[in-house]
């Protein structure tokens, strides 16, 4: 069980639990359908800490407390909080456990999620630290995969993009290492990923790295596209060098196996053509949607609710 534990890292959470998370969440997803009133977390309250612009995950976070019978407090501009006049990270952290049942963070400071923890005895949930990881997108990206392809296992997945900045894509090769899974990265070469993320996982899983997308696009199952991440870097002039690299239209998905899937954590710039929204590989919607009843899943597990 994770009843009042963090998840700063999708580490932080075993195979066994995920599987627990999925459970739930296919019980939250079914009471979402049935638009079923849910209570049990009336009288919780959940803080969301938003050091970092996001539409999302922040609004998918709040839905989900709200869906459950709970409320929410928070900030989505650090220019509105305390933090704009010098106060420190395990400051706010401390105001906001004496809020609070539940604090959701997002810093742009890799590793600002688990120090947050150390300050307090609430839940420190992680959406998002700088370029390291992101584990609750994670679990929704998972879910997703298992809901429209129908298993976890035995899969062709195609990460293409910024890989180095994306935070995303280093929480979701992690998990896919302990599963049966072939990864194909792709992107520019300055933009590949982290040598410390592929040490992780270089002993569990089989991986490629390209930057051309036609050599593995065909055998694909699941294409995970990401936007090169603009606020990352630290010279615009590289930025405008690199976007563009790769954008997915109907010819690439021609390509594509019919039965395969392609997602996206989104925001996207011109990494995906609207043309690409109405063709039966696109998820990516869907995959935002997911979201909400991941988060319910999740927050009913780490306050213990009922289920």
């Amino acid at each position: 069980m994770i009843k009042n534990r963090s998840i700063a890292s999708i580490d932080d959470i075993s195979e066994d639990e995920m599987i627990e998370v999925f459970d739930v969440t296919e019980r939250m997803l079914s009471a979402l359908e049935s638009q079923k009133r849910l209570t049990s977390m009336a009288g919780k309250i959940m803080a969301t800490l938003f050091f970092e612009p996001s539409t999302r995950t922040r609004l998918s976070f709040e839905s989900a407390m709200n869906r459950l019978g709970g409320g929410v407090i928070g900030f989505s501009d650090v220019k509105s909080s305390s933090v704009s006049k010098g106060e420190t990270l395990a400051d706010t952290v401390r105001m906001a456990e004496s809020y609070s049942d539940i604090i959701v963070i997002r810093h742009p400071l890799e590793g600002a999620a688990r120090l947050a923890s150390k300050f307090t005895a609430r839940p420190i949930v992680n959406a998002g630290d700088g370029s390291g990881q992101h584990p609750t997108q994670t679990l929704l990206d998972l879910f997703t995969i298992k809901k429209e392809i129908g298993r976890l296992d035995n899969l062709d997945i195609t990460l293409v993009g910024d890989l180095k900045y994306g935070r995303t894509v280093h929480s979701l090769l992690l998990a896919l290492a302990r599963l049966d899974a072939t990864v194909h990265l792709v992107s520019p070469p300055s933009l590949r990923i982290p040598h410390h993320v592929i040490s992780a996982v270089k002993d569990k899983i089989d991986i490629t790295e390209f930057d051309d997308l036609s050599r593995v696009i065909r055998d694909t199952d699941v294409l995970y596209v990401t936007r090169i991440q603009k606020e990352r870097f630290p010279d615009t002039e590289e930025y405008q060098k690199l976007i563009g690299s790769y954008s997915i239209d109907s010819g690439t998905v021609s390509m594509m196996k019919k039965d395969s899937i392609i997602m996206h954590p989104l925001p996207r710039v011109d990494e995906i053509k609207p043309e690409v929204d109405t063709l039966p590989q696109a998820k990516y919607f869907r995959q935002a949607f997911y979201g909400v009843p991941v988060r319910m899943a999740l927050i009913t597990l780490l306050l213990g609710g009922d289920l």
